[in-house]
């Protein structure tokens, strides 16, 4: 396991990212959870996913799913930037008739793969999309998960790890955030976790642009791979 750190550019398309999370308002936004993604959500779709508006529906596509759904401000964000979803419809957050619930819905918007917000489903759903891509023997996509440490609490999880290891499922990829809001932790940190299951993973500052790219980017032949990004603990 490591942990880099390293000078982070790109705070310029953070501050318009901030300015289109706060157009999304309500009692619901869950704004800790949506911030401690930010950073990791946008490397993630503006330098690692090949994946587009025109190419969202595209069998060659990387996958990506939220499976910490909950406070989605940061993804709506993200995917209003990249041209996937109008600006003009984040106002509109969480309202009855908006497309942009408080959980992500994968039949009303464009380029969002699961309907996510009960945690814990993503990495499983994650291992089957890997093992559909192989099965069908397409394998230039890639598919990445995000998920939050708490969600490493759930017994499902710890079955995809240990599955997604044994499978060699090297088109898998799973972010961490890592919040400190785990209840249960893991001696030696998240990253053991999946190293003893037989994944390639390394530790990274959860805001430093560079790092994560440089962890995202990472080879790992013949193995799923994990990046865990450490941000500010939990309030």
């Amino acid at each position: 396991m490591t942990i880099t750190t390293t000078t982070s550019p790109g705070r310029e398309p953070l501050r318009r990212l901030y300015r289109l999370m706060a157009l999304m308002t309500g009692d619901e936004k869950h704004g800790p959870a949506a911030t401690s993604t930010l950073d990791a959500l946008w490397v993630l779709y503006d330098r690692v996913l090949r994946v587009t508006p025109g190419s969202a529906e595209d069998e060659g596509r990387d996958r990506f799913l939220l499976s910490k759904g909950h406070g989605p401000m940061a993804y709506y964000a993200v995917l209003a930037a990249k041209g996937f979803i109008p600006e003009e419809a984040l106002p509109g957050f969480g309202s009855y008739d908006s497309p942009l619930g408080h959980h992500p819905d994968r039949t009303l918007l464009p380029g969002v793969e699961i309907g996510s917000g009960s945690l814990g489903h993503g990495l499983p759903l994650a291992v089957g999309s890997a093992l559909g891509l192989r099965a069908r023997g397409l394998t230039g996509p890639r598919v990445w998960v995000l998920i939050g440490d708490a969600e490493l609490d759930e017994g499902s999880n710890h079955e995809a790890i240990a599955y997604a290891g044994s499978a060699r499922l090297d088109r898998l990829h799973t972010l961490v955030i890592d919040n400190g809001s785990a209840t249960h932790g893991w001696p030696g940190g998240i990253a053991s976790r999946f190293t003893a299951a037989g994944w390639s993973a390394t530790t990274v500052d959860g805001r430093d642009h560079e790092a994560l790219y440089a962890a995202c980017a990472a080879p790992h032949p013949g193995r799923p791979h994990a990046v865990v990004a450490r941000v500010e603990p939990k309030s």
